[in-house]
């Protein structure tokens, strides 16, 4: 039987006409011999406006369900997610060729590593790309490395969280995403960096688009007395798992 790498995505309406363009860089990938993918695509909420969207394809999953934002959205989608490991694809963002084979080849070859990250590209309006210049070397994150980067770098993580594969029972043991309006996809960074080391792909791995519908450019993503009460949810999260010094066993 072909292993699997489960690819998690939450959906709302304005970013559904985007899964298309999320579906064909999906198609593009070349695995290893002996693996397969799937795709667990989940509506935060319960429209019609989704749906005709969604590919048809044997290798995807979609359900929906009552609204709850982005993290309580992934978390449920992992009922549809068996793979040994999970990539995170936002809506409306694309895969880069040999993203997932990458991804693959580092947990497969590190036992020790718990989860990867890899160099993000904006995808701008106009189709153009721009880069970010101070990704990190290739090779290990250490555990606790993306917290104190994050706290001393104004809440900013050197690696991108929306590139995120991880193993599958490391992302349950943390219960997954965090309950939170937003910068949950942080949170769990920041989680699994306090009990594994990672890995940085320097590699372009994902195509981040800009849009003005998007929810990090959204007013409220950045209303200040919420961004406090997150940030500080999230550090003391993060502080916490360290102090507990729980690490990940190694996987054979």
């Amino acid at each position: 039987m072909a292993r699997r790498i489960s690819v998690v995505t939450a959906v709302h309406a304005p970013s559904a006409a985007y899964l298309q363009d999320a579906y064909k860089s999906l198609e593009m990938q070349e695995l290893p011999a002996g693996w397969e993918w799937h795709w667990s695509i989940r509506e935060d909420g319960t429209g019609e406006e989704v749906a005709p969207y969604v590919p048809n394809d044997v290798r995807v999953t979609f359900r929906q369900g009552r609204g709850g934002g982005p993290g309580v959205t992934r978390t449920m989608a992992l009922a549809e997610a068996h793979g040994d490991y999970v990539k995170v694809l936002d809506a409306d963002d694309q895969l880069t060729p040999g993203a997932l084979a990458r991804d693959i080849a580092v947990l497969d070859a590190n036992p020790d590593v718990g989860w990867t990250t890899s160099r993000v590209l904006d995808l701008l309006p106009d189709g153009s790309t721009a880069g970010f210049d101070q990704d990190p070397d290739d090779g290990p994150v250490e555990r606790g490395a993306v917290l104190e980067h994050w706290e001393a770098n104004n809440f900013r993580a050197q690696v991108h969280p929306a590139t995120l594969c991880v193993r599958r029972d490391l992302l349950l043991a943390l219960g997954g995403w965090m309950a939170l309006p937003a910068s949950e996809d942080t949170g769990l960074l920041l989680a699994l960096n306090a009990v594994s080391r990672g890995w940085f792909i320097r590699d372009s791995g994902l195509l981040y688009r800009k849009w003005p519908g998007q929810m990090t450019s959204q007013a409220s993503h950045s209303n200040a007395a919420e961004l406090e009460a997150r940030m500080s949810v999230i550090a003391a999260r993060a502080h916490t798992l360290t102090d507990f010094d729980w690490t990940i066993p190694l996987h054979g």
